[in-house]
């Protein structure tokens, strides 16, 4: 044996019976232990999240309390996904309305392509991401459904789409 290979085991048998890898350890987690904590505690504080972000589908009414989709089907036609299924009736006034608009959150993919389509802005993405489903039938929206999301979110939803409306 080499005199420079014993010199190397015997470091080595040092380092081990010195716990040096134990030792920097110790020290870097001293250097971060009194520093400013980053993490978030979810349910009490919130992130602030993008006017942009896109979470619970919902449609929208006009003012005068109508809904907006004139059921072109340009959102079903667009979706990659096939999670919006449409159905349409003439009414008594010569408009078309939609008569079923679900949505199967289980297949969405939320890339936004329905609320790019829709030339009324009826069908929006909210900013709301904290709901769940215990089963699979709890994430299929209606729309009853989707216009009560709508009706209750509407001033934020106009707000977003205000504060968004130089990028579009």
């Amino acid at each position: 044996m080499t005199e420079q290979a014993r010199i190397g085991r015997f470091r080595e048998f040092f380092k081990g019976f010195l716990l040096l890898e134990l030792l920097k350890g110790m020290l870097l987690t001293g250097r971060h232990l009194f520093r400013r904590s980053i993490t978030i505690q979810f349910p009490e504080e919130k992130t602030p999240i993008s006017p942009r972000f896109r979470g619970l589908h919902a449609l929208r009414r006009y003012p005068n309390g109508e809904e907006r989709c004139i059921g072109c089907k340009l959102c079903e036609a667009v979706c990659p996904a096939l999670a919006i299924t449409i159905e349409t009736a003439e009414r008594d006034d010569g408009t078309r309305r939609t008569t079923r608009y679900d949505i199967d959150l289980t297949k969405c993919i939320f890339c936004g392509f329905c609320e790019e389509s829709c030339p009324v802005d009826s069908i929006v993405e909210t900013g709301m991401f904290e709901y769940h489903g215990e089963k699979r039938g709890d994430l299929y929206y209606t729309k009853e459904m989707l216009l009560a999301v709508g009706d209750r979110y509407e001033e934020k939803i106009a707000s977003d789409r205000a504060r968004d409306s130089a990028y579009r």
